[in-house]
């Protein structure tokens, strides 16, 4: 069926419908491994120790963490702990923007509602754009190398920065499950806008996911569990075809541990966080033992004095 469309789309390189046959990818990481564990909603420092300690102790490396609460609630204290741990163990960090939507005067987004949500975590007006800039540049300029990103436009102008040389070349720009993108098309656009990590929606099947890998070359961020407020889906026994069909991929996992997206975390969290990442990497070893799994090496973080 609809053969046209189809014959176009390959025209084009792109996926001529979701990957059914669930092919092997060839593509990977630098180093050449096929997957990274990254731990989301890691929201203070507390909780990204627990987390790492936690792991240490089961022989299991958390490759990146996820800070969601947002750049502007953290104190500079705060922010350089974890710069601090993160040196310490070699793991790379994201922080978010904001989110700013969230904390936003947006009376359609407070409506609660379906379709009032649907703005999710994007800027409202200029001032917003530019107040998530020095948000940004606040945590550059403490060491912070990754930036978690919920807004089109704006990746689009963090990339023109980056280029210009406003911001420093090796920051490196998440872009959110948050902003509700699932298809090869989407994450092309994604791509060209300067994204250089991308995470879909969360409920995407094993032939959609392997649709997104044709459709790019950046490292897709995959959810192999998650809280009961995006659906509470755990596909533990997935990890190791997602590792498989998605290389170069990060495996996100922890977020079952808690309630919901964005809040503060605990320690006691963190550990259970943690348990979770090491039940992730020992489904892959079992069942794609073949799979490398990057180690961690993070040694420039430019943490002032």
């Amino acid at each position: 069926m609809f053969h046209q469309t189809r014959t176009y789309l390959k025209m084009k390189e792109l996926p001529t419908g979701d990957r059914y046959d669930l092919p092997t990818s060839e593509m990977r990481f630098p180093d050449g491994a096929h997957y990274r564990i990254e731990v989301p909603t890691c929201n203070s420092a507390v909780t990204f120790r627990a987390i790492m300690e936690t792991a240490e102790k089961h022989g299991v490396t958390i490759n990146r963490i996820d800070d969601t609460f947002g750049i502007m609630r953290h104190t500079d204290e705060s922010i350089l702990e974890y710069a601090s741990i993160a040196k310490q163990y070699g793991c790379e960090i994201n922080f978010s923007i904001g989110p700013r939507a969230t904390y936003d005067t947006s009376t359609q987004r407070a409506a609660g509602t379906a379709e009032a949500g649907r703005i999710g975590y994007r800027l409202r007006g200029m001032e917003q754009v530019i107040r998530a800039v020095e948000d940004a540049k606040r945590a550059i300029e403490l060491g912070i190398r990754g930036i978690l990103l919920y807004d089109e436009g704006f990746l689009w102008l963090m990339n023109e920065m980056r280029k210009d040389g406003e911001i420093p070349k090796d920051v490196r720009f998440k872009f959110s499950a948050h902003c509700g993108h699932g298809n090869p098309i989407a994450f092309k656009v994604l791509e060209q806008l300067g994204a250089d990590t991308i995470n879909p929606v969360r409920d995407l099947t094993l032939p959609m996911i392997a649709s997104l890998r044709q459709g790019v070359k950046v490292p897709l961020d995959i959810h192999i569990d998650n809280p009961k407020s995006t659906g509470g889906m755990i596909r533990t026994y997935e990890a190791p075809e997602i590792a498989r069909i998605a290389a170069p991929v990060h495996l996100k996992t922890g977020n079952s541990a808690l309630t919901s997206h964005g809040i503060p975390t605990s320690k006691n969290e963190g550990v259970n966080m943690g348990i979770q990442a090491v039940l992730t990497v020992r489904m892959v070893r079992k069942y794609f033992p073949e799979g490398i799994q990057s180690k961690n090496g993070i040694k420039d973080l430019a943490i002032p004095k």
